[in-house]
């Protein structure tokens, strides 16, 4: 470390942080559910707003419930230096995905309230609501208002399986906001995550400094035959949803494949119709998820699926109908804030490589209305969206290094 070796979070505060965040919603595998907006994630959200006021932090919350804990700047009407990510989980998720970059702009504010640092521009810790998209699709939906990418409407009218739309549900747990959403200028915005994918961990590189961020694209796919009795239909005659489905599935995985080594395609959610184990499947509904850096290939991705997807409807005897409900344009970080980051991984001595995010990232919005960027630690095997997501203390310290020291290169160190 070359300089400044005071200058450095409470790794062992943090680590205890994330540990008592994690008991929210805890799983027998060591996991978390913390689906958006249910009475588990208002559980967190409370949690977390209570240590930021027990920082000394004022809390605001916008109309997507959207939390915005801030830390005074000296010229407190200059814009904040922001940092944050999610507290929403998968059904199955860990309890770093998301909460690590939360608590670590918690970490942020309260080291600096340690080491008695005061900044010029005010330092906000954010929390953006259902980055995952599990209970509520699109994902980063909250992010994506402020960000302008949808209006107000659209985010608010976003509904689960059963009808619950974002509106009411934040209304119902007490996080519907009287603030607007967006219309704010941000000095500089970081997210700090773990990398949930293997390549940090192999390469044995401490840090993941974050370029760019994969583009993707989200489909919903009806596929819709006829319901027929197993026993007396002949084979040749049936129109058969889920066989059409089913040959879709691996159309989905040849794109994937034709697009690598970096491309992605993936079919994440099927429910068929009238799932009964004596009729022929009469309607099935599934989503795919495309992910490639380069749009050019993404776009390709699209024509070659549904091109696909015509013949194997003829050949399956069945129609598809194919919607487009998310497409985010692949995404280059701000070179000022990407060199930030590398800096502050210099400075520290930590080991590192510039990488591509291949998940989308409330990062990907907001680097729409700031200057933006992230930091990856590695996590365990790759793995996350998984009970298991693991990652090890040191890393989840020099993570929160990192992101200290590139938020003062921007907040302005003025104590």
């Amino acid at each position: 470390m070359s300089e400044g070796h005071n200058l450095a979070i409470n790794g062992d505060r943090l680590w205890d942080s994330l540990m008592e965040m994690a008991k929210i919603g805890a799983t027998e595998k060591g996991g978390n559910c913390r689906l958006a907006l249910t009475d588990l994630d208002r559980e967190g959200r409370d949690l977390f707003v209570a240590w930021c006021k027990a920082a000394g932090c004022t809390i605001r919350i916008d109309r997507m419930g959207n939390i915005f804990a801030r830390r005074a700047g000296t010229n407190d009407d200059l814009p904040p230096v922001m940092t944050g990510s999610h507290l929403d989980t998968q059904p199955t998720g860990g309890r770093f995905d998301g909460v690590y970059g939360v608590l670590a702009g918690l970490e942020v504010i309260r080291s600096l309230n340690d080491l008695g640092i005061a900044t010029e521009h005010p330092v906000e810790a954010v929390v953006w609501t259902n980055e995952e998209g599990s209970r509520f699709a699109p994902a980063m939906v909250a992010s994506g208002v402020f960000a302008g990418a949808f209006d107000l409407e659209y985010g608010l009218s976003r509904a689960d399986v059963d009808g619950k739309t974002m509106g009411e549900e934040l209304e119902r747990i007490g996080y519907a906001g009287p603030e607007e959403v967006g219309g704010r200028e941000i000095h500089a915005f970081f997210e700090t995550h773990i990398e949930q994918g293997p390549i940090l961990e192999a390469e044995e590189k401490e840090i993941g400094v974050v370029t760019d961020a994969q583009g993707q694209r989200w489909y919903e796919l009806n596929v819709t035959g006829q319901e027929s009795h197993a026993g007396p239909t002949p084979m040749p005659i049936r129109k058969d949803a889920l066989l059409g489905a089913s040959r879709i599935v691996d159309l989905v995985n040849k794109v994937g494949l034709d697009h690598g080594p970096v491309g992605c395609a993936t079919v994440g959610m099927m429910q068929v119709h009238p799932n009964s184990r004596n009729v022929i499947p009469g309607h099935v509904f599934m989503t795919i998820d495309f992910r490639h850096p380069d749009a050019d290939q993404l776009l390709s991705m699209d024509r070659q699926m549904r091109e696909g997807v015509a013949e194997i409807a003829a050949r399956s005897r069945v129609e598809v109908d194919v919607e487009e409900i998310w497409h985010s344009p692949p995404v280059p970080f701000d070179r000022s804030c990407v060199e930030a980051v590398a800096r502050a991984t210099a400075e520290l001595g930590f080991s590192s490589r510039e990488i591509v995010s291949g998940a989308g990232h409330d990062a990907c919005y907001i680097s729409r209305v700031a200057p933006t960027s992230m930091i990856f630690i590695p996590c365990i095997d790759g793995i996350s969206h998984n009970e298991v997501e693991d990652a090890k203390p040191e890393w989840i310290h020099a993570g929160g290094n990192v992101l200290l020291r590139a938020m003062l290169a921007k907040a302005g160190r003025v104590a």
